[in-house]
């Protein structure tokens, strides 16, 4: 490490992939599960009855836009989402539309919802600079769009999707709309009122600093409507003393005053950079910044900036697996900024990063040559060789896609005309 540089601080560039959780969250969160397990969890919940029914429902309608009623704390946004999806009512007329950024756990459950119901999928175009295409959505949508889905700002890269004007399109219509607001909440501001959305979404362990396996849900009274007949809204509360600690940072998220905003100075830091190409698609860009070196793997890179006291997060391609692919991305390097940033984090982050480009690359491994088998002794007698059973070969480090060689029986992604 550079001591001069850093000593022995860390540089945290990677809220997105999991915010530092501020000492106060921490203590919270040890004091209540540490209270579990002397006095058990019925005791958890009466000494927490009014954090868990008033409090945290008053900080997420504060944090969201929306009514108390309407919040709900749940294990996190893709549960949430699967969750819903799995008890809507659709039917084989129906059209679904998502995008070419949605994340790999909800096209998963999109997915299952088509193959449940056999509704017809179809996937939003871009326009040419990478912003979904709206007046494409406008002349498309129609009674037998059932369910409309779009993140607020994907994992893969920074873009921020319009989500207000797409609910403006879709506000006569007879569809549900979902916001996917894992990546924004906490760093942009989100009113599900606004939006007029039916169905939002978000972690509460990324820019809001909560603990892991706490998250949160608004639904609007329509789905929940909707739902009723078929069993109601199935959300998974989170643990007593993870929602405690998740309530404490929702508090301190909205006692934090609004700071210059960092994220030009780092997307100048990686294009400062030669060899880097940033992967920033659309004309909006949030505090999530996403590139790739034209020589340098980005988990060494990732690796190279740890050892500097640079946090990052390396993505792989199947994280947004109908976006990257396509356009030649495998594994990237993800950069992000929260309000605890500072612009001397900045500075220090592209020194980091040009040390990290430059040096050279590792020689390859030389592994020697295997010896040869000892021979057998001659007074051994040899028995018939048996059938061998065949063996798999290891298949090593791979990543997992949801894009099958062939198209599932239900039929393909419809894409966009």
């Amino acid at each position: 490490m550079n001591e001069k540089t850093h000593g022995d601080r860390r540089i945290h560039l990677d809220p997105a992939g999991a915010g530092r959780m501020p000492a106060a969250v921490r203590e919270v969160l040890t004091e209540w599960t540490r209270f579990e397990d002397r006095y058990g969890p019925y005791e958890l919940d009466e000494r927490l009855e009014d954090v868990l029914h008033r409090q945290i429902h008053e900080h997420l309608a504060a944090l969201l836009g929306a009514p108390p009623g309407d919040t709900y704390a749940c294990t996190g946004a893709a549960d949430a989402f699967a969750a819903v999806l799995s008890r809507l009512p659709l039917g084989s007329r129906d059209r679904v539309w998502t995008t070419p950024y949605e994340s790999a756990a909800n096209l998963s459950t999109l997915f299952a919802l088509r193959a449940r119901t056999g509704c017809r999928l179809e996937v939003v175009p871009l326009r040419p600079d990478g912003d979904l295409d709206l007046e494409w959505m406008a002349r498309h949508i129609g009674g037998d769009v059932a369910l409309v889905c779009v993140p607020y700002v994907p994992s893969g890269c920074g873009i921020v999707h319009p989500v207000e004007d797409i609910g403006r399109i879709l506000a006569p219509h007879r569809c549900l709309y979902a916001v996917d607001a894992s990546y924004a909440a906490g760093q942009l501001p989100v009113d599900a009122a606004r939006i007029g959305c039916h169905l939002l979404t978000g972690d509460g362990w990324r820019f809001l600093r909560g603990p892991h396996t706490a998250g949160f849900a608004c639904v609007a009274p329509r789905l929940r409507e909707a739902l009723a007949p078929h069993g109601g809204l199935p959300l998974v509360p989170p643990h007593g003393a993870a929602a405690a600690a998740l309530n404490e940072a929702l508090a301190l998220h909205a006692a934090v005053p609004p700071r210059t905003a960092l994220a030009p100075g780092l997307r100048a830091a990686v294009e400062d950079t030669a060899g880097t190409e940033l992967i920033a698609p659309g004309r909006l860009q949030s505090g999530i910044v996403t590139f790739r070196h034209e020589d340098v793997p980005a988990a060494l890179v990732r690796r190279r900036l740890a050892d500097r006291g640079v946090v990052v997060w390396k993505t792989v391609a199947e994280e947004v697996p109908l976006y990257l692919p396509k356009r030649g991305v495998v594994t990237a390097v993800r950069a992000s900024v929260h309000h605890d940033n500072s612009a001397g984090d900045i500075e220090l982050f592209a020194d980091a990063l040009k040390d990290a480009v430059t040096r050279p690359l590792p020689a390859p491994a030389r592994h020697p040559a295997p010896a040869a088998p000892a021979p057998v002794p001659h007074a051994v007698p040899s028995r018939p060789a048996e059938p061998g059973i065949p063996r798999a070969r290891p298949a090593g480090r791979r990543h997992l896609t949801l894009v099958p060689d062939r198209p599932p029986a239900t039929g393909p992604l419809q894409p966009g005309a």
